[in-house]
């Protein structure tokens, strides 16, 4: 870490916050520069304050269409923020840290726990270094799977555009350069049918939403699911049900009009990248009502802890639903795969899921009267924000400044955890160790 956050001793939290920040505001004013731009001309500073938020927070909502709009200068310094904002930027500092041979301190090390949701101190970096190997093959092995596709379909330029893809599935960021053929917000719409591209996106979104603690579970007890964690497991279970159920209402309902193999391909694929990745195979404007919320209380789960997903995570999901049977049970306490849950988890979830929904429904009320829009159009794409995704109705490149920070807002809450705001707005403060009296109070 910088000698500055030590002296300053600044808490886990604060640090996770502003590092984020730094990481923002200098992309943002990289960014503005000309040679940033394909037409070599200088970008609005809220332009490319927004561009370098959405990257940082792998996000992947844009004013600009990145293939178009921006050089391959420009599009490197996305990626690499990217980059950055999927490992988070905790960890990248800790592997400069590393690599240098310098020693990480007690202080160090603690916020490199809390920046990847790590259980304990002891052994955080090791799992640092596993961590970054583990990304990089990845994203490695999706490059050269996917090169060959895009060579063929767009030159020499295709072993940039596999690079590029792979890193943002794989960062759950969901920025796409298919502009650089015309093809102004498309996504990855025109490779719906193609088979290979959608299932190498898929898998890399998915692992990389599974969380790190999730991957070194796997590696140590391969497919030996019983010793995994509980959080493994319950992580592992809500992510099959959160793709399969979807995917099955996708194909029955919203997608009938496609032929087999694409209906079945785009089922799968918008089941997955809300979670929370941002790419799209099919025009999601022509989806039904239904089919959009759907959409929208999947980007408002998200993927899982200290993954490079965000969102409410799929733990705290599976927390409120364990707690919720509990109660109908008339136990006194939830618990999942042979584990009792801590009443202290079950007050964050609920918290997390209050914030998110305060978030999400307040930013699209403001944006909706800002712009005189429909309310569920902005709601979908705050929920996009908040969650990190990146999806949209297309409403985005037309706001006006004041919508946009809002946005960026609700990306930046989405992306450092508003768990982690506040902690890092009321450090200093004493828990309080007296209790007031209590009295019932009827819920329900």
């Amino acid at each position: 870490m910088p000698r500055f956050f030590q002296k300053k001793k600044l808490t886990p939290f604060q640090t996770i916050i502003l590092g984020f920040a730094a990481v923002v505001l200098v992309g943002a004013l990289i960014l503005m520069l000309p040679i940033s731009s394909s037409e070599g001309k200088f970008t609005p500073f809220h332009e490319a304050l927004f561009t370098s938020t959405s990257s940082v927070c792998v996000t992947g909502l844009v004013v600009h269409d990145t293939g178009s709009y921006w050089s391959s200068f420009g599009q490197s310094v996305i990626l690499l923020l990217i980059q950055v904002g999927g490992l988070g930027v905790v960890t990248v500092a800790a592997s400069f840290a590393l690599l240098s041979g310098r020693k990480i301190s007690l202080l160090q090390r603690s916020t490199m726990q809390e920046a990847i949701s790590a259980p304990k101190v002891g052994g955080i970096v090791r799992l640092t270094g596993f961590i970054l190997k583990a990304t990089f093959l990845f994203e490695l092995c999706g490059a050269l799977i996917m090169m060959p596709v895009f060579i063929k379909d767009h030159g020499p330029v295709g072993v940039f555009m596999a690079f590029f893809h792979s890193i943002s599935a794989f960062c759950n960021a969901g920025f796409d350069i298919m502009g650089r053929s015309g093809d102004a917000f498309s996504s990855l719409t025109s490779y719906q049918g193609n088979v290979l591209i959608n299932v190498v996106i898929m898998l890399l979104i998915i692992i990389g939403g599974l969380g790190f603690l999730t991957w070194e579970d796997v590696y140590t007890h391969k497919l030996h699911f019983k010793r995994y964690r509980m959080q493994s497991k319950v992580i592992f279970t809500m992510t099959g049900l959160l793709i399969l159920v979807p995917a099955v209402f996708y194909f029955f309902h919203d997608l009938s009009g496609l032929s087999m193999k694409e209906r079945v391909l785009s089922s799968l694929f918008q089941s997955v990248t809300p979670r929370t990745a941002g790419f799209n195979t099919y025009d999601l404007p022509a989806l039904s009502g239904i089919g959009k919320t759907v959409m929208i209380t999947l980007m408002l789960i998200g993927g899982s802890p200290g993954s490079t997903a965000g969102g409410m995570k799929t733990t705290t999901v599976a927390v409120l639903f364990s707690n919720m049977v509990s109660v109908f049970r008339r136990q006194e306490e939830p618990h999942m795969f042979g584990r009792r849950v801590e009443n202290q988890v079950v007050r964050y979830a609920a918290t997390i899921l209050m914030l998110y929904a305060m978030l999400f429904s307040v930013g699209g009320l403001v944006i909706s009267t800002i712009e005189d829009l429909p309310i569920g159009t902005c709601l979908f794409e705050t929920a996009s924000a908040v969650g990190t995704v990146g999806l949209s109705q297309g409403i985005t490149p037309s706001l006006s400044a004041p919508s946009l920070v809002i946005l960026m807002i609700l990306m930046f809450l989405g992306r450092v955890g508003g768990l982690t705001m506040i902690f890092a707005a009321i450090s200093g403060k004493h828990p309080t160790v007296s209790k007031l009296p209590s009295e019932r109070i009827t819920v329900g």
